[in-house]
């Protein structure tokens, strides 16, 4: 089933991409799935039996336990209660892993790969039930993934959308009051729940990369957002941040995730405070639209900052670029720009 997101980019990154930000989310085992298929990678392994699998599932599902209680909708479960028994010292890591391969993997493996009622084209791995086996049979799709410059940004990437699934489901804040906000300074998104207490989500950088498909906003060149990368992306407002009073004088956010794309640090440093040809004012509507496609929290919060429907978002943008326009002596594009898919 193809998704708005993979329309001309049939990739395995964009199918890999579409599972993690657009599939269902009815639990985070999903995620949890996503990290120890990327370990299968890593290892280059060809398959792997539901017990060996069990190991990195369940730890994985225990880290974010101990950060966030909620980790899926059902009112109960066997094998989260198992995981908090674990937490709490009352069975042993053994106890844990076979618990994990008994109710784990009850749904995740035959739901993972399905996007919007249908299965991506290209299958990363196939199940094997048969003649008492029960494992997990990898494709050649999923260990080409490593072979391809965005292999090193897909962990960060599960793990912040991770972050916001259950920061949502955690905070229980009404959806049409719920906004994610942006610290500069560390280049963090927050929230502020009931209480005004900060809750600080996940970066910035981690958050926003897959939605734009690992490339540089403007050159659709490949970018990376690992830290320890001496060309890792920057953080950039579309609609320029000096112009934010003018901007909140008509109720806009200029800080808002509307608004932040990343860059290559080169074509950051050359746009400086210019606003960009209008041409990529049409690339900032379709990313804001995968954001609204995918679910919690992202997606209220762009809605409660632009617009409820597709047409008031389309006018909000408009109005506020051509807002900067009254602000700016010249439009911008880059000296280096590839041909993009969206």
């Amino acid at each position: 089933m193809t998704t708005q997101f993979q329309i001309n980019d049939p990739s395995l990154e964009s199918q890999w991409r579409a599972i993690i930000l657009f599939g269902k989310n009815s639990a985070t085992y999903k995620f949890a799935f996503a990290k120890s298929l990327l370990g299968l990678i890593e290892q280059e392994k060809t398959k792997i039996s539901l017990d060996e699998l069990a190991i990195p599932f369940a730890n994985s599902i225990v880290e974010h336990l101990k950060k966030s209680d909620k980790q899926g909708n059902a009112g109960s479960s066997k094998f989260l209660e198992g995981c908090r028994n674990y937490i709490n010292e009352k069975i042993t890591k053994e106890d844990l892993y076979s618990l994990t391969e008994k109710y784990g993997f009850v749904n995740v493996v035959d739901a993972f790969q399905n996007v919007n009622g249908g299965t991506i084209p290209n299958a990363f791995y196939e199940k094997n039930y048969s003649q008492g086996k029960k494992e997990i049979v990898v494709t050649d799709n999923l260990l080409k993934i490593k072979e391809l410059f965005q292999y090193r940004n897909l962990e960060q990437e599960v793990e912040a959308r991770w972050n916001l699934v259950e920061t949502a489901w955690n905070l229980q804040i009404n959806p049409n009051l719920l906004e994610v906000k942006y610290d500069e300074s560390k280049s963090l998104f927050f929230i502020e729940s009931n209480l005004m207490r900060r809750i600080d989500i996940t970066s910035v950088r981690d958050s926003l990369n897959g939605y734009q498909k690992g490339k540089c906003f403007y050159s659709y060149q490949d970018i990376s957002i690992n830290k320890n990368d001496i060309n890792i992306c920057e953080v950039d407002h579309f609609l320029p941040h000096v112009n934010k009073l003018a901007h909140s004088q008509t109720g806009a956010n200029i800080n808002g995730v509307w608004n932040l794309v990343l860059a290559d640090s080169s074509i950051n440093l050359h746009k400086k405070a210019r606003i960009p040809e209008k041409r990529f004012l049409h690339r900032l509507f379709n990313r804001n639209e995968f954001y609204i496609e995918s679910k919690h929290p992202l997606s209220e919060t762009i809605i409660n900052q632009t617009g409820l429907t597709k047409e008031s978002r389309r006018r909000f943008l408009e109005a506020q670029y051509n807002l900067a326009l009254t602000h700016s002596i010249q439009q911008w594009k880059p000296e280096i720009e590839l041909i993009g898919t969206f």
